[in-house]
């Protein structure tokens, strides 16, 4: 993992001004910002999240990917990074690798203090372009800490130089590993989550495995990507309103990624099947220009006869697991949603791991 202090003097500028709003009261924080509560659609941002995004703007003026990808991605490592304070212990970590659809990707396996039976096959988000094992290792942690399983996080292949389905193949590959595996990782049970990007990619995994041996028990969808083209009302509200992730970062992603984003496995909302699917916790953010279309698929697959879970986190912005050591808001939300996933889990008990294929 990268260490905070070999980041340029900037980065750790920001993020320790970053720590220090999120130690204000609230008031204080918002204050910052030098602007009222911002409302939209009848949500309070989180004032923390105020303050940070205007004291943000002016040194982050180019979008996600842009001035290009090499950039993009160094800045969301340095970000992430930065933001950091000690990691949340757990029980062990340790870097793996397993086999993808195209050669082997790198993985780390978090397990807690006390064993468990359950593993999540877990792909960060990023837009199909951005991020790493550790841009994402402290969601993971707190995920493997607070709901107790293991999780197994994994690198698939990133486009530009990968593009569709290159991601969803890894995907796919990933969890059948992880279920022809499961015995000798210490699991009884196999599930599939991810944020934003690696939310699509957790669906296209337990749709493409459904009704097989290595189907996934359950999927865990962290304010997902799952529609690549068509425009909501929650892109109209929010999509140019400087909240982390603009039309202008979407039309970006999908450019690099997919050439036909109608596909429904880039735009899961898009199928016509969404019968046999796993129980599923799909998380939202108020302030999210994907919060509609997480909601949509939600329901969705509750129509479907799926059991499904939702929480919505209305003060809270897209990105926000990274935000947990300077939003108090976000380090809440990311415990309620491993409280809701351990529930979850629980609930469906009887659900047992996929069954190894017969050699």
């Amino acid at each position: 993992m990268k260490s905070s202090a070999a980041l340029p003097l900037d980065a750790r500028l920001q993020a320790g001004v970053a720590r220090l709003v999120g130690r204000l009261p609230g008031a204080l924080a918002r204050a910052l910002s030098f602007a009222p509560p911002l409302v939209i659609d009848g949500q309070t941002l989180d004032p923390h999240v105020q303050g940070i995004r205007a004291l943000r703007a002016p040194l982050n003026r180019h979008g996600l990917c842009q001035p290009n990808v090499a950039a993009g991605r160094t800045r969301y490592v340095r970000e992430a990074v930065a933001l950091r304070s000690a990691p949340t212990p757990i029980g062990s970590v340790r870097d793996l690798s397993v086999p993808g659809a195209a050669g082997p990707l790198d993985a780390r396996l978090y397990a807690p203090v006390q064993p468990s039976s359950d593993l999540l096959v877990y792909f960060h988000g990023g837009g199909y372009v951005l991020g790493d094992l550790d841009t994402h290792d402290e969601p993971c942690r707190l995920l493997c800490r607070h709901a107790r399983t293991m999780v197994l996080s994994v690198a698939y292949r990133l486009a530009p130089e990968h593009p569709f389905p290159a991601p969803v193949d890894d995907a796919i590959a990933a969890v059948r590993w992880a279920c022809d595996q499961a015995a000798s990782l210490g699991a009884a049970r196999v599930s599939v989550g991810g944020d934003s990007a690696g939310g699509c990619l957790a669906t296209a995994a337990a749709r493409a495995l459904a009704d097989s041996p290595h189907a996934p028990a359950a999927q865990l969808l962290i304010y997902p990507l799952v529609e690549a083209q068509a425009r909501s009302r929650s892109h109209e509200l929010f999509g140019r309103a400087g909240l982390f992730l603009t039309d202008e970062d979407c039309a970006d992603f999908v450019r690099h990624y997919a050439a036909n984003a109608a596909d429904e496995r880039a735009s899961p909302l898009r199928s016509t099947a969404f019968a046999g699917q796993p129980a599923a916790l799909v998380v939202t953010a108020g302030f999210d220009i994907l919060r509609d279309e997480g909601m949509a698929y939600a329901r969705a697959l509750r129509d479907a006869g799926s059991s499904v879970r939702e929480l919505s986190c209305p003060s809270l912005v897209h990105g926000f697991l990274h935000m947990t050591p300077v939003v108090p808001a976000a380090a809440l939300a990311v415990h309620a949603i491993a409280s809701e996933w351990r529930a979850l889990l629980d609930a469906h008990g009887n659900i047992t791991a996929p069954s190894r294929p017969t050699e």
